[in-house]
């Protein structure tokens, strides 16, 4: 570990089974139940399951169908997301209550570098206990947190005493908490990456910290050196508090395979739905993006770059129709999923203005 690191003090926090504990909260006679949150239909996945609902083996990404059978007695409750970023806003005034350094990423987790807090708490431990209480206090939610010298340490903590937990990694802690750590804790490695070490007789990240550098990068490239920084407790990848969006986009997956012929509709309706997230950002999206998924799972993507971005709902739509007349598959191709977003976005001083043409 980097002396950089020991001098670091970050705080990850991730609320517990956030959509569904907000259904049970705001709604009393689904506490204590198998609440799922997600749209009932054949192609619709879990958006999350309540910690009720886990011990049948349901977790978030899967398809509710599934769900369903694993769990009959299961209340299904559809996402309602302005409510969930309601309270990730509250959430994230909470965090900015104790340091600007707040990177979220997603709804319902964050981290945070309290190196330097507001506050002057004495330790990143108190800091996150009182971050937890103020959540609690003002949103009737609980949040696990994890406490260590850098990011990857912190997640993997925050996940340990779930839910509603608090688990810290000191610096000197570090070698000793990893010995042991299974490979595929690490981030970054999935299946095929677990099954590579594996075959190279590597099952823990004690194991892990014994090959070589240079090893590991003919093995696997790049990432290869990413994995020995890690199983020595290595991440000097700092808190981006100021990261910027670099792409919006809305999709939909339909009940039954359609022809393209027939999107027309759910496009303008896909459209509407970006222009109207778009139309509150400072910065402006150059690029339009069509996304098609086929009833054979091949993915297509066209993209239009036109001389000046989208300046209305009218000037998207008729973007992303131009990009479904580029598709050049059969007529009679069928697709389960259709999607259109925005890309390449700058701030909107930085455009160039177009001057009258009388």
């Amino acid at each position: 570990m980097s002396d950089q690191e020991a001098l670091r003090k970050i705080v990850h926090v991730d609320m517990d089974a956030f959509y569904a504990s907000v259904e049970q909260r705001d709604r009393p006679e689904l506490r204590g139940k198998p609440v799922v949150v997600a749209w009932l239909g054949r192609r619709s996945v879990v958006c999350a399951a309540s910690y009720e609902a886990r011990p049948f083996g349901i977790h978030s990404a899967m398809p509710a169908s599934r769900a369903e059978r694993l769990c009959p007695s299961a209340v299904f409750v559809r996402p309602d997301f302005k409510r969930y970023r309601e309270v990730s806003r509250q959430v994230r005034e909470i965090f900015l209550k104790y340091t600007e350094l707040v990177e979220p990423l997603s709804l319902d987790e964050a981290y945070l570098d309290v190196s330097r807090n507001k506050l002057q708490i004495e330790t990143a431990t108190k800091v996150a206990k009182a971050i937890r209480e103020d959540i609690l206090a003002r949103t009737k939610l609980t949040a696990s947190a994890g406490v260590a010298p850098n990011k990857f340490l912190a997640k993997i903590a925050s996940d340990w005493r779930k839910p509603n937990g608090l688990f810290v990694i000191q610096p000197h802690e570090v070698e000793d908490f990893l010995t042991e750590l299974a490979v595929k804790k690490l981030p970054g490695v999935g299946r095929a990456t677990a099954e590579k070490l594996t075959d190279l007789g590597i099952s823990t990240v004690g194991e892990l910290r014994e090959i070589e550098r240079t090893k590991l990068q003919e093995r696997f490239g790049k990432f290869g050196s990413r994995l020995h920084d890690l199983a020595h407790g290595i991440d000097n990848n700092p808190v981006a508090h100021n990261r910027v969006r670099k792409s919006l986009s809305v999709e939909t997956t339909f009940e039954r395979d359609r022809l393209l012929s027939e999107l027309e509709t759910v496009i303008d309706d896909l459209a509407g739905k970006v222009w109207k997230q778009a139309n509150g950002m400072s910065r402006q999206g150059r690029t339009v993006v069509l996304k098609l998924r086929t009833h054979d799972f091949q993915l297509l993507t066209r993209s239009l770059t036109p001389d000046q971005p989208p300046h209305s709902l009218d000037e998207l739509r008729e973007a992303a129709f131009q990009l479904s007349q580029r598709v050049d598959l059969s007529a009679h191709t069928r697709y389960r999923l259709v999607g259109v977003g925005l890309t390449n976005f700058t701030d909107m001083q930085a455009q160039p203005l177009q001057s009258d043409l009388f």
